[in-house]
């Protein structure tokens, strides 16, 4: 259905703004993914919004007619608002022209297929949404199956994380799960576990990684905790030649799952 808000105190625009905050989207089960890029990236994905607000009296580029239409004949809204009730639905001044609300698609962890993909992207209590939307910008540039977020992580459907990822959210498969939990699975069948640590000796170039190989990052802060590292089947460092003690994780992420990308391709 097309219409129009005008009115700024219209209940839809507090609901769906509502979906900034956290407890609010997981009661919803929504999220929100603003600009035309990133929305194209679910289009192709085959991820449609449930809502499509955009901005009226404008031109209007020839991927927003395609999303409009298929919005449309998926049974959706498109909804027509001024800019300045965009600036007030995304709580940015210089705001996207268009915003969908999509339905969320976290995976379940038995639901994994863990042979489908050579390399896995698993990250330990990531605090930081740039961070974690960045993970997914790597995982799906090496082809990776998802990424797979174990204990307090942030919200992977939040809109900074959503951001981040440049579409990637709707790429890579997203499971959130508790430490136990993932370790009981992953030892139920085939998976090479490499956690990245400065508590050992082994380059990660001169590891030997198999495939399905499962990249695990800790904290930000703290790194893995000692009994996670305990757990992995492998633990490498990367040399740090400066007096940085340590890289960013979603860049020590990236490294590591392009040297596993590259092992796998001269194989």
């Amino acid at each position: 259905m097309r219409r129009e808000i005008t009115g700024f105190s219209n209940p839809l625009l507090k609901e769906v703004r509502s979906l900034r905050e956290k407890k609010l989207r997981k009661r919803a089960g929504l999220f929100l993914a603003e600009g035309l890029r990133i929305m194209t990236e679910a289009r192709e994905a085959g991820f449609l919004p449930e809502m499509l607000f955009r901005v009226k009296d404008r031109e209007v580029h020839a991927l927003e007619i395609a999303l409009e239409s298929d919005v449309l004949a998926a049974g959706g809204d498109v909804i027509e608002t001024s800019a300045e009730i965009m600036a007030k639905l995304s709580g940015k001044d210089n705001a996207q022209a268009v915003v969908g609300v999509y339905r969320d698609h976290g995976t379940e962890l038995d639901a994994i297929q863990r042979e489908s993909a050579p390399i896995w992207l698993v990250a330990q209590a990531m605090r930081d949404p740039g961070n974690l939307g960045t993970m997914l910008r790597t995982g799906d540039a090496v082809g990776a199956g998802g990424l797979i977020l174990l204990d307090d992580c942030t919200d992977p459907f939040s809109v900074e994380a959503v951001r981040a990822s440049m579409g990637a959210i709707f790429t890579q498969k997203v499971v959130q799960c508790r430490w136990e939990e993932f370790v009981a699975w992953l030892r139920t069948g085939p998976g090479q576990l490499v956690g990245t640590s400065l508590q050992t000796e082994t380059d990660y170039q001169s590891a030997k990684f198999t495939s399905p190989c499962f990249v695990l990052t800790g904290n930000e802060a703290q790194g893995l905790p000692e009994e996670y590292e305990a757990q992995c089947d492998l633990l490498v460092k990367m040399p740090m030649r400066g007096k940085a003690d340590s890289l960013n994780a979603a860049v020590a992420t990236a490294v590591m799952a392009y040297e596993v990308l590259n092992q796998f391709r001269r194989n």
